[in-house]
């Protein structure tokens, strides 16, 4: 942490900040790096360091997740998403912290095709608790059950994938409407005679821009 803040520190550019922070809504701070050069200083504070286990992990996205500065929220996905394999389902909660501490779509989505996703498929035992997270009050835990089968293809749970889409589909915010006609259209590529027959039975149920995104690459 004390490299990673150092190397961060001195590539920052405060007029791009501004930029950046209004852009994501005023939800965080920035120090104002695109992101070749975040990740390119994130590599040399790696370089030679062992491999995290799940310790290492916990303690490293918590770190990040207390500096105010975006940049290393992002810097600790980039770190989970290379070594989620090395943690158990015993991370989950570790994650959900995550999902709900300065929320924005910049962190939660990738926590939750990359994170959460890796985590279930390696513990199908956390499918039980997806099914919990998608009836949460706090929208994003529930984006995050939705979105958390983005990856998986022809492993997805198509009953659960569809079951979510509607157990949200009356939500009024616009986060958890886009992410279900996000993850129907995610799992239309593999199989879009399934997302077309689902939404002939369902539409009704779900808002215009739910439908919209679901359908924007196979039509109706």
């Amino acid at each position: 942490m004390e490299r990673l803040t150092a190397a961060y520190s001195a590539a920052a550019d405060p007029e791009r900040a501004v930029a950046q922070r209004a852009y994501m809504k005023d939800v965080a701070p920035f120090l104002g790096m695109t992101t070749p050069v975040r990740r390119a200083l994130s590599r040399t504070v790696l370089a030679g360091t062992p491999r995290p286990d799940e310790t290492d992990c916990t303690a490293l996205a918590l770190r990040c997740w207390q500096r105010p500065e975006r940049e290393y929220q992002y810097f600790a996905i980039d770190c989970l998403r290379r070594h989620i394999g090395r943690c158990s389902s015993a991370f989950l909660p570790v994650t959900r912290h995550l999902v709900t501490t300065r929320s924005w779509w910049d962190t939660v989505d990738p926590l939750a095709a990359h994170v959460v996703g890796a985590l279930v498929a390696a513990d199908p035992r956390l499918t039980g608790e997806m099914d919990r997270w998608i009836a949460d009050d706090d929208l994003w835990v529930a984006r995050t059950a939705l979105l958390h089968q983005l990856r998986y293809q022809e492993r997805t749970d198509v009953d659960r994938l569809f079951g979510y889409c509607l157990r949200q589909s009356e939500h009024p915010d616009f986060f958890v409407r886009k992410a279900i006609g996000w993850c129907l259209r995610e799992y239309a590529k593999t199989d879009p005679d399934a997302v077309r027959a689902f939404l002939a039975r369902e539409r009704g149920r779900f808002s215009p821009l739910s439908v919209r995104e679901a359908l924007k690459n196979i039509g109706d």
